[in-house]
């Protein structure tokens, strides 16, 4: 089946501006969502029984296999019935902010299939925290995998209010998720990572921490996994600070990691600003994942993502520390059938990740 997109399906594609074949794949999965005979027979063909994957357990939920669609491909949380039938064993919606927004001007999505890469400057386009709840309140009692959700900040909303901002949205949007996680490593939104610097992580990880708890207190509800989605681009010593954040509000887990602002050769001679994805982001995005898990003797859950185009890279996640991954890129160049693809080789040398 990856024949098939490789040869017929991919060129096609690659003939279109990256962003309307962008689209163009939502609306696919979108209507195989709604084709609800097809997708559950797509459903029991493409997801491993538990006798040949043992589901993983993570921040008190249980996956079916590790491979999740990253957050960046729904948006608006329009197609993510259809992530169990592509095979994928949880999806993330998002990123959602709190109020809709057009993100950055058009062009801003460039692929570069040399290099299995792709550079997006989207700036967290989405309908907002408001009705993408409504869209995800109509079939998330149905759902088959965990659904977690992405937040990020408006655009509009300064610093000082951006902990605000994320709580009206987690407000919004924490009933229709399995977990959320936390975007504050986006390049594509001014001044977004700033919120990953001592004085305003304690307040925005305080801030949805006693939401969390106040939603539990007063109106009964389970307390939803929370997880923070980081930079590739910090240091050593700044990935120590945040890891010191997440325990001291008792965050959930990690993801590891965002897009790179970095520019590798060739991309030193591109003029292209946005986040750097796919394979040029391979080894960092492992190495950090490697340096948490042992920085946390690996207590703390790490959903590794960054340059995963194959079974070998998806491996390398998994033994560096990874407890769960997720792809996009490597959708745009492999096709719908690719999580499929890993799931299979992960669970034909699975270990016992579990927390």
């Amino acid at each position: 089946m990856g024949l098939l997109y490789r040869y017929l399906l991919r060129p096609y594609f690659f003939r279109l501006d990256p962003e309307a074949a962008h689209d163009r794949a939502v609306k696919g999965m979108e209507l195989l969502g709604k084709a609800t005979p097809v997708r559950k027979i797509m459903e029991h063909w493409n997801q491993l029984s538990p006798k040949r994957c043992q589901p993983i357990s993570a921040f008190g939920l249980k996956f079916p296999n590790a491979v999740g669609l990253a957050p960046g491909f729904d948006k608006n949380a329009t197609c993510w019935q259809a992530a169990a039938a592509l095979g994928f064993g949880h999806v993330e919606v998002g990123t959602v902010t709190r109020q809709g927004q057009p993100g950055n001007p058009s062009p801003r999505m460039f692929r570069y299939p040399k290099q299995q890469a792709v550079i997006n400057r989207m700036g967290f386009n989405n309908d907002g925290a408001e009705v993408i709840a409504k869209r995800l309140q109509k079939d998330f009692a149905s759902r088959t995998i965990p659904v977690g959700v992405n937040i990020g900040k408006t655009k509009t909303v300064s610093l000082d209010h951006a902990a605000r901002d994320y709580e009206e949205s987690f407000d919004l949007l924490a009933d229709y998720a399995d977990y959320i996680t936390i975007n504050i490593s986006s390049p594509n939104t001014p001044d977004l990572r700033k919120l990953q610097e001592d004085t305003h992580l304690d307040l925005l990880l305080g801030t949805l921490q006693k939401a969390n708890r106040r939603r539990q207190k007063e109106d009964g509800k389970a307390r939803k996994p929370l997880l923070l989605k980081i930079a590739p681009d910090l240091t050593y010593r700044m990935i120590d600070q945040v890891l010191e954040k997440v325990f001291a509000f008792e965050f959930d887990g990690i993801i590891a990691t965002n897009t790179t602002i970095q520019r590798p050769p060739p991309f030193n001679q591109e003029n292209q600003a946005g986040g750097l994805s796919g394979k040029p982001l391979r080894q960092k995005s492992t190495e950090v994942i490697r340096y948490i898990h042992q920085a946390t003797n690996g207590t703390l859950p790490i959903i590794g993502t960054g340059g995963i185009l194959d079974p070998v890279s998806a491996g390398e996640k998994m033994d560096a520390g990874a407890t769960l991954i997720q792809i996009y890129t490597g959708m745009i160049y492999e096709g719908p059938f690719f999580p499929r693809e890993l799931a299979r080789a992960l669970a034909a040398g699975q270990k016992p990740w579990a927390y």
